[in-house]
């Protein structure tokens, strides 16, 4: 048994679920990840108890956004820097600042160009992590020869077999895959070979919602 403290204000802060302890993670710099939480929300960054945040966000990457995640996160963050819209030399320059910033990890989309992964791999020493959909063998093997680090699989409810085929054709392969909506999915998620689960929390709006909810039945 692990001892734990808690805060008298903070007893309520969200708990990643049990069922990714599981998992044996995968070491960076020295540090076990392997409950990573996605979200860009900082209220939810600052009150969960994953090991890891992966800030990925569906606009163009700015570098006002990445400092103001990695300023209030108190736990290591892999940022988004594009590679989609945001290619070519930009998503290169906003993967130097991000590492400047004191990301430790930057995330490159599905679309990004196997030379922008080597001209960012020339520039930065923190680990290169791209989101991949299937287990194309001719795209993994071109992934992992231009310098990607890890595998982010994010392949809805094929992630299992897709994290699972990769792993048989590259068993050195490092995959963070997301864990699914389900005790049942996040453990079939580490079974086929994930290092590390990505979970999606509730958003501020559901946890006030609910909040809300019992403020409303004991007070009036």
């Amino acid at each position: 048994m692990i001892p734990e403290i808690n805060g008298r204000l903070r007893s309520h802060m969200i708990r990643v679920p049990e069922e990714i302890w599981q998992v044996h993670g995968i070491k960076i710099f020295g540090k076990l990840i392997r409950a990573i939480v996605f979200s860009t929300d900082i209220a939810i960054i600052k009150n969960i108890n994953a090991d890891a945040v992966i800030a990925v966000y569906p606009f163009t990457a700015q570098p006002v956004i990445n400092q103001a995640i990695i300023t209030a996160a108190d736990i290591p963050v892999f940022i988004g820097v594009g590679g989609g819209v945001t290619g070519g030399q930009r998503a290169v320059n906003m993967a130097m600042q991000a590492e400047h910033q004191g990301a430790r990890g930057v995330v490159l989309n599905v679309p990004t160009k196997n030379e922008v992964l080597k001209a960012v791999y020339a520039v930065v020493d923190i680990p290169i992590i791209v989101t991949v959909l299937s287990s194309d063998k001719d795209m993994i093997r071109e992934r992992l020869e231009s310098n990607v680090a890890i595998l982010n699989v994010s392949a809805g409810d094929k992630t299992p077999q897709v994290v699972s085929e990769i792993k048989n054709s590259f068993p050195q392969a490092v995959i963070m895959a997301t864990g699914g909506p389900t005790p049942e999915s996040i453990k079939e998620t580490i079974a086929a070979g994930a290092d590390a689960i990505t979970w999606t929390p509730p958003t501020t709006a559901q946890i006030s919602k609910e909040m809300m909810k019992n403020y409303r039945y004991e007070y009036i």
